[in-house]
């Protein structure tokens, strides 16, 4: 089924029973095979095979030239297997001259809002990249690894089997965090309401990434609000950063708005 507004490009090979949403564009010499569905707004361009059943979320850019200066415009493939879960904003790239003209995806991978695969990467089954993660290019990536959010893999850097890359960050945030709630605790109301919700959507947050490790099929946030109407959803804020933003909003309040004592002192 493919919608009205989709437009596809008469020289590509797609499978009967793809279903392909609103505003998708999928270009020439792009194959996707069956089972697979494009809900909305994806963008599948370049020499790129799709195997079956996989699912493609709203704004995912698969298949456009690699962002590598040394790229000429060579026929270089992008290869994604099957049982593959692609959400919102993720970019896949095809492969470059140097890098053995390919970039290959395996089964069974789930790559979260906003990760990145960069050109000549090669994705073995059951990987997962959590929302934001990002890999150079010449990437390998071992069977059932995780890059957990916001982590950053440098260039021809090779992950092994089962291996899980956590960034240090948020635990160091969360920590730092609840000492400057302990500090303040018994100062102007705003201060310790605004850190108390900056912790626990830290934690919330946390607790997120690390789910990954433990809680089984796990297929990344759910707590989004769900804005949207038929097939095109937007998300927006989850819970956790949404009291994030609040304590923020409560600590600039009190930052812009309260009267300091020192100040006082100083006008008496």
């Amino acid at each position: 089924m493919i919608h009205k507004t989709a437009i596809i490009s008469a020289s590509c090979q797609i499978h009967d029973d793809v279903i392909i949403g609103p505003y998708c564009i999928v270009d020439e010499n792009v194959s996707i095979g069956e089972g697979t569905e494009l809900i909305s707004n994806v963008h599948i361009s370049g020499n790129t095979k799709i195997g079956k059943n996989n699912k493609f979320f709203p704004f995912s850019s698969i298949g456009m030239i690699p962002q590598d200066k040394k790229f000429t415009g060579e026929d270089s493939q992008l290869i994604i297997g099957n049982d593959n879960v692609i959400r919102e904003h993720v970019t896949i790239n095809p492969g470059t001259r140097k890098g053995g003209m390919k970039t290959l995806i395996k089964n069974k991978c789930l790559f979260m809002v906003g990760s990145h695969i960069a050109h000549d990467c090669q994705i073995s089954s059951n990987v997962i990249l959590v929302n934001n993660a990002t890999l150079g290019g010449h990437v390998n990536i071992e069977e059932g690894a995780i890059i957990g959010g916001n982590s950053g893999v440098h260039q021809f850097v090779n992950i092994g089997k089962f291996a899980m890359i956590v960034t240090i960050l948020s635990i160091i945030a969360t920590l730092f965090i609840a000492y400057l709630h302990w500090q303040e605790r018994n100062n102007h109301p705003l201060i310790s309401i605004g850190l108390g919700l900056i912790l626990g959507g830290a934690i919330g947050n946390l607790i997120d990434r690390s789910s990954i490790f433990f809680v089984q099929n796990y297929e990344g946030v759910i707590d989004f609000i769900d804005i949207g109407s038929s097939s095109f959803r937007w998300y927006t804020f989850n819970i956790a950063d949404s009291a994030v933003t609040i304590g923020i909003i409560f600590y600039l309040m009190h930052s812009f708005f309260t009267t300091k004592p020192e100040l006082l002192e100083r006008n008496d």
